[in-house]
């Protein structure tokens, strides 16, 4: 950030944002042990499959997750930089299946020293509230932990499912620091439709 542009930040009221830019508040978690999180019954049928380097699937599943919240880390990212995390070996993406097609995603980055990244984790419109993301955690904390961690960390947004946060605090994960994002539209630039998160209205740029 500038010194121009941080001095444009209110800290105590309303700053406006320039046009063709959004704006979110973004939570930092972490978990320094394991929890006692409740035990979930894996439906029949249900996998966890590596999509590491398989990008047009890792591409397809995030784009399913992440649309309807506007996700656009990975929507932005060319080949090239999204190969140098996916093919490094302590990055795991997996695609949870429930037999017919990927209806989750989980992605931990190991390549802290000793620290654990939950990069993603998420779902397709239609499985949240089914049991599929406490599977999804519950998998995420025993793989995080199953090696020497001193840290488990995450982050989310309001860009996020309004209930993303109070799950990772009820899944045992602690706020320790929030910040604003602020960032291009993807939409007005053709990286997502401009149907995408219909919730959050789209502003022409020079409204």
């Amino acid at each position: 950030m500038t010194s121009a542009s941080a001095a444009a930040l209110n800290l105590n009221g309303y700053t406006d944002l320039p046009p063709g830019k959004i704006a979110t508040i973004v939570t930092y978690l972490e978990m320094r042990e394991p929890p006692d999180l409740p035990s979930i019954h894996r439906p029949e049928g249900w996998t966890l499959q590596r999509i590491d380097h398989d990008r047009p699937r890792y591409r397809s599943l995030f784009r399913k997750v992440g649309e309807p919240w506007l996700w656009f880390s990975r929507a932005l990212m060319p080949d090239d930089a999204l190969a140098a995390i996916l093919d490094d070996p302590k990055v795991e993406a997996l695609a949870l299946h429930d037999g017919t097609g990927d209806v989750g995603l989980l992605e931990l980055d190991f390549r802290g020293d000793n620290e654990v990244e939950l990069a993603f984790l998420g779902l397709t419109p239609g499985f949240i509230g089914q049991g599929a993301g406490r599977f999804l955690i519950n998998e995420a904390v025993r793989r995080a932990f199953a090696r020497p961690t001193r840290r488990f960390f995450v982050h989310t947004c309001t860009l996020d499912s309004p209930s993303a946060l109070a799950f990772y605090i009820r899944s045992g994960f602690t706020p320790y620091r929030r910040a604003i994002e602020v960032a291009d539209d993807p939409r007005l630039h053709g990286f997502l439709p401009r149907a995408a998160a219909p919730h959050i209205p789209l502003l022409p740029p020079g409204t």
